[in-house]
Parts: structure tokens; sequence; C-alpha cells
């Protein structure tokens, strides 16, 4: 308002001052010399009128800029106070929200508190009954912490645990491979042999003597039906080297029965008779030295046989 009341003035003045301002000869007179000079009473007047309104118009101006400033001011002011009042319209909402969730948990907390209630009421037996089981499982784990500390004072070290899970692995490997030993079937003396073979590695050991092995494979040759006469035969002369003469007049009989034709019977005959003159059987020994003479004379089976009967006589 001010400063259109001084624009104002300054319209009226104007005129008058610009008129009244021309300036003389060589500048006597100029308002507008910086260092006028030779001015009249009225143009003084005019110009100390003419720097009061020159200092008006700064301080209209600056207290303008002041007042657009205040106005921008303000205007941000505004502006914040806006959005104060927009968060607190925000933040009303969220504390009525937390409100009604703080009264609907109460709610909840309360019949919450009513069913734990009821429940305890419902079961304070079984309650009591747990609390009695808790009290024996107490007693329980404190007699296993007793044998856990037993334990502990005999406990053996990793590397003690260790060659005692070897051994055992050992022990187990052992016993696997005798269990092996047994299911699988052993490989017989004769596989891949044939029985004309058999029977030649059989008459090897009874020349060197080897009768306990020469035995085996003669048996083996009677069980597969193999020349089974000549086999017996072999067997009996087995026995009768080793003097067990009982066995050998056995497998002589039988030998004989199976083939009485055979190149080895004057042998056969001869070694039956000393058998059954070792084991006491006289008679039968005279009557097998009488056929050795009469079947084989003028052999040395027949001299033998004559000389063992002489000295029964």
């Amino acid at each position: 308002m001010k400063r259109t009341k001084l624009i104002a003035l300054l319209a009226i003045i104007s005129p008058y001052y610009l008129t009244g301002a021309e300036p003389s000869a060589f500048g006597a007179g100029d308002l507008n010399n910086p260092n006028p000079y030779g001015l009249t009473s009225t143009e003084s007047v005019l110009l100390e009128t003419k720097k009061d309104l020159n200092k008006v118009v700064i301080k209209s101006n600056n207290q303008a800029n002041e007042v657009d400033s205040l106005r921008e001011r303000i205007d941000g002011l505004q502006t914040i106070i806006e959005s104060i009042n927009s968060s607190t319209h925000e933040n009303r909402l969220q504390i009525k929200s937390l409100f009604d969730e703080n009264e609907i948990q109460k709610k909840n907390s309360n019949e919450y508190d009513q069913r734990v209630t009821k429940f305890f009421q419902e079961n304070s037996d079984n309650i009591i009954i747990n609390k009695q089981e808790i009290e024996k499982i107490k007693l329980q784990i404190a007699e296993i912490s007793k044998i856990v500390d037993s334990i502990n004072e005999s406990y053996i070290t990793k590397s003690e645990f260790n060659a005692l899970v070897n051994d055992v692995n050992k022990f187990k490997d052992l016993v696997a491979k005798e269990l092996k030993k047994q299911i699988e079937p052993k490989k017989s003396l004769y596989d891949g042999m044939s029985n004309g073979e058999i029977e030649t590695k059989a008459k090897d050991l009874y020349d060197k003597k080897h009768y306990t092995e020469s035995i085996k494979y003669y048996k083996y040759l009677i069980d597969n039906n193999y020349k089974p006469a000549r086999s017996h035969y072999m067997i009996g002369e087995i026995y009768y080297y080793k003097k067990n003469y009982a066995e050998a007049i056995a497998y002589f009989k039988k030998s004989a029965s199976l083939y009485d034709k055979a190149d080895y019977m004057p042998l056969l005959m001869l070694h039956t008779a000393i058998s059954m003159d070792e084991t006491g059987d006289k008679n039968n020994a005279k009557n097998f030295y009488n056929a050795v003479i009469q079947q084989y004379p003028e052999t040395t089976y027949a001299k033998k046989a004559e000389d063992k009967l002489n000295l029964i006589k």
C-alpha cells in the first residue's frame, strides 16, 4: 500500500522536477549531475526531495523483497503444515488400527485364557498323573546319569575302539572264510583224471609203498565200477603187507568172486592161505595151500605153498 502511494507522489512531482531541472549554461543547475552547482533554492529543495525519494524507493524495494521472501517462506511452511497434517491423519489412522488390533488381541487373549483354564479344569487328573510320570522320569534320568558316569570312567579311547573294531572285523573275515570252505565243495583228488589215469596213479603209489593213498584211488575205482576185481585184489594186497590179514582175506574173497580167471589168481590164493594161517585158521589155510600146489604146480607159488604147508604139519 505504501509502495502505491509513493509511486503516485513521484508521478505528481516528476513533471515539475523535469522542467525545473533544465540545465543552465555549462551545467549550472543540472540536478542530474552527480555534483550539481549553481542551484536555486527551489532546485536545492528538489534535489533534497529527490534524494529522499531515492531512499524511500530503495527502502520500499528492500521491504518488497523481504515481503516476497516472507511469502515464499510462508508458502514453504504452509506446504510443511499440510504434509504434517497429512502425516498426522495417517498416524491417527494407524493408531486407530493398532488400537482396534489390540482390542481384538485382548479379546482373543481372554478367550485363550478361558480355554486354558477350562483345559486345566478338565484335565487336572491327567496333569497330576503327568507330574508323577515326570518325577519317575527324573529318577530314571538320575539312574542313567550314574550309568553314564560309570561308562565314562571305563571309557576307551578312539584308538582302542578302532583296534577293537579291527580285531572284530578280522574275526568276522576268518569265520566267513571258514564258512566258505565248508560251503564250497571240496576239490576231488580225481578231478580231471580218467579211470585209467587213476589206476596208474594207484599202482604208482602202491609200488612206492604209499599204501594209505593208494587205497583211496582203488576204492574210487571200485565205486565207479572200473576193474573192480583187480581193485579189490590190490586193496587185499595192501592190507596183506600191512599185516591186516582179516581185511586182506575179505578183499581177496571179493576179487575171486568177481573174476577167478585173472593172471594174479595164484598169488591171490597163496596170500589168502598165508593170511588164514596167520589168523589161526589152519584148516582153511591147508586147503588153500593144497589148491595152489594142485592148480599151479611147478611154480614159485606152489613151492612157497609146500614150504608153508610143511610148517603146519
